[in-house]
């Protein structure tokens, strides 16, 4: 006979061993973790779980505003001063970058050019520059001036006569300002040879001065000593008191003389008033006619640009036998770049050089 065969060991006692109890030992935590803590968060309502926190804080805010309002040592002692007035600083303005230029930079490395932003490419490869237009201040003299009647080739006489008179008193004021000037210093004083005679003459001269500035000094000498007080005696009480007393009342005749003067200019205050008011009249004229000078100068001749001045054209105008009346016999002169190159520097825009004499 064979052996009986086992039954499974997969009963009723080995279920219940292999049963896991994991469930219930976490539960038993939470419990137990929730009692300590004063109870189940699921059944607390949310308001008073969390809460809006309205309170500021005063530390952080305190640090902020002690960072903010700290100044450097130099600009407290320049704003003592009320008349003295800080410079800003460039540093800041330098590190400083504006927030859209640098999110305009950043969205055209990314992703590429966008609509409303510029494209620095063209689909051909040519670049886009931005057109920089440069204000340039206009002249008071015309680029192209003019000449008056009298300089055509075929003028009438009385314009002619004009202009011609005009060009010979330019002239002659060029003239009178060269005989009446002042004279040049020589390089090279010239001398002459000074003979044996006169020599002694002005030795002798000499020993006789220098005899009579030490017969000056001794006689000045001894006035001092006859001035010097001999003894010098003690101040008494008495004189102490009269200088005190004078010199009171020469105080109070002082102060007295300042309030009688105070008083005499606040009785004249009409009167200061009108000067003061005829004296601001006067400046303004005077600034006017400034003004007006500097205008009329800079019609005639430009600023100062550099070491040279500025000397105007001769004016062409031709002699009375050089008219000819006809285009023909006119006599040939090429004076249009002189003329350009003197408009240019008349207007400021090139500065006046030396003349350049050809040799």
């Amino acid at each position: 006979m064979g052996k009986k065969s086992k039954g499974s060991r997969k009963g009723k006692k080995a279920w219940r061993a292999n049963i896991s109890t994991a469930e219930i030992e976490d539960f038993f935590e939470k419990s137990i973790k929730d009692a300590l803590s004063g109870g189940s968060l699921s059944a607390v309502p949310s308001d008073s779980l969390f809460v809006v926190d309205k309170s500021r804080d005063l530390s952080v805010k305190r640090k902020i505003e002690k960072r903010r309002e700290k100044v450097l040592y130099c600009d407290s002692m320049l704003t003592k001063n009320p008349f003295v007035q800080a410079v800003p600083s460039s540093v800041n303005k330098k590190s400083k970058k504006k927030p859209e230029e640098a999110s305009s930079v950043k969205e055209i490395s990314q992703d590429g050019p966008k609509v409303g932003m510029l494209d620095l490419w063209d689909d051909k490869g040519e670049v886009r520059s931005k057109k920089i237009s440069k204000k340039s201040k206009p002249s008071i003299i015309p680029a192209v001036e003019v000449e008056p009647p009298g300089c055509s080739f075929n003028p009438s006489h009385e314009s002619h006569q004009d202009v011609l008179a005009q060009a010979v008193a330019q002239e002659m004021q060029k003239v009178y300002r060269n005989e009446l000037g002042p004279a040049p210093v020589p390089l090279t004083v010239p001398g002459e040879v000074i003979c044996e005679e006169d020599m002694l003459f002005l030795d002798a001269d000499n020993n006789t001065d220098d005899e009579a500035n030490l017969d000056e000094m001794g006689q000045d000498e001894d006035n001092e000593l006859e001035k010097r007080p001999l003894k010098m005696r003690r101040v008494t009480r008495v004189e102490l008191n009269k200088r005190a007393r004078h010199k009171e009342k020469v105080r109070k005749e002082a102060e007295a003389k300042k309030l009688e003067g105070i008083s005499k200019e606040i009785d004249s205050l009409p009167d200061i008033i009108q000067e003061i008011a005829k004296e601001d009249k006067e400046r303004e004229n005077r600034r006017i006619r400034r003004t007006i000078a500097k205008q009329e100068r800079l019609k005639s001749c430009p600023p100062r640009l550099g070491k040279h001045k500025f000397e105007p054209a001769p004016v062409q105008v031709l002699l009375s036998e050089e008219i000819t009346g006809s285009f023909r016999k006119l006599k040939g002169c090429c004076t249009l770049v002189r003329d350009r190159y003197k408009s240019l520097e008349k207007r400021g825009i090139i500065a006046p050089t030396a003349k350049s004499r050809r040799k």
